[in-house]
């Protein structure tokens, strides 16, 4: 609601933003105003402390798009759009009733509303009008006394948007879907998700919001999507991922192993002989399919160890441990944990 004090407090200047700036530079400027005035920060100023409530007030009016339009019209009557001083007929000042005398569609020339002293005037009680109460019937205020219709003309208003939420399986998340969302205003309504869409990711479905006014546009429809969890598959941009576990003697020797793919469908991939645990094997193009193309599938080699061995087994393997007596896997461990 407007108040007196916006025509005598010029809260671009309090801030120190132009008149043009935008929502961005009115919030930064204040975020770095609000720092540097905080009382935590000025213990022994008490001028820091006044002057950092300004800036909250002037923030609070500027950064609402509804209140900071309200602002700018109140502060252009006070600078001469409509001036509220004394003057006489012709003199060209005009005051209040000069103002309100165009509002109620009456002429310079014919007579004119008067405010006097009595019990009809607004608010139902005596005395003079309160500017507040009149500015707050211009501007769309008015409480349960107040004058009604004293608004700024506006046009059609489109509607305003509406935020959904749809859970998606990590497939259909990564092949594209269709889902139904139920809509109090609108009843059933067929969303068709794009392939690729990620966990969080918001779509927009144009004039599936509220419904506007004749004449102007309906709102949008924010569908928030969220993306169930995959026992095998994990996804990293465009790529999918899994673990692929392989024996000690594939990955010593080198083998052919078969790898499962989203689709459904496996591929046989080549292990190269001496494959460390951590190598990652691309198969390429079997990622998520979008507009830009074609992720892979990063197959990551884990090297499984049995739990329990067969008596050859293990002989075999004391074996091998025995010609490896001589090669220490982690004898620069020491030295590279010093760096």
């Amino acid at each position: 609601m407007a108040s007196q004090d916006w025509f005598e407090k010029d809260f671009y200047a309090i801030l120190g933003v132009p008149q043009d700036a935008d929502a961005a530079t009115i919030k930064k400027t204040y975020r770095k105003l609000a720092r540097s005035l905080h009382p935590d920060q000025n213990a022994d100023d008490p001028s820091a402390e006044t002057r950092f409530k300004e800036v909250g007030e002037a923030y609070a009016v500027l950064s609402d798009p509804e209140q900071r339009k309200e602002y700018d019209a109140v502060r252009q009557m006070a600078r001469g759009g409509a001036r509220f001083t004394a003057g006489g007929p012709g003199g060209g000042t005009g005051g209040f009733e000069d103002v309100f005398s165009t509002m109620f569609n009456q002429g310079g020339g014919g007579s004119r509303m008067r405010y006097s002293t009595g019990g009809g005037g607004f608010g139902g009680g005596g005395g003079e009008p309160d500017l507040e109460d009149i500015l707050s019937g211009m501007f769309g205020g008015g409480g349960a006394g107040g004058p009604a219709g004293f608004r700024a003309p506006r046009g059609p208003q489109k509607g305003r948007d509406v935020q959904a939420r749809t859970q998606l399986s990590f497939r259909d998340a990564v092949e594209g879907s269709t889902v139904t969302l139920n809509s109090p205003d609108r009843g059933r309504i067929t969303a068709k998700i794009p392939a690729g869409v990620k966990d969080g990711q918001k779509i927009r479905l144009r004039g599936k919001g509220a419904k506007g006014d004749p004449g102007a546009g309906d709102g949008d429809l924010i569908l928030t999507v969220a993306v169930a969890a995959h026992p095998l598959f994990g996804r990293e941009g465009d790529n999918l991922t899994l673990d692929l576990p392989v024996t000690f003697a594939e990955a010593a020797l080198g083998a052919t192993v078969t790898v499962p793919t989203l689709g459904g469908d496996s591929v046989r991939v080549k292990v190269a002989p001496g494959t460390p645990t951590g190598r990652v094997l691309r198969l390429k193009g079997r990622g998520v399919k979008s507009a830009k193309g074609a992720g892979d599938l990063l197959a990551k080699v884990v090297v499984t160890v049995p739990s329990e061995l067969t008596d050859d087994e293990r002989a075999a393997v004391e074996v091998l441990a025995a010609g490896d007596a001589s090669r220490d896997p982690r004898a620069d461990l020491v030295a590279r944990a010093a760096l």
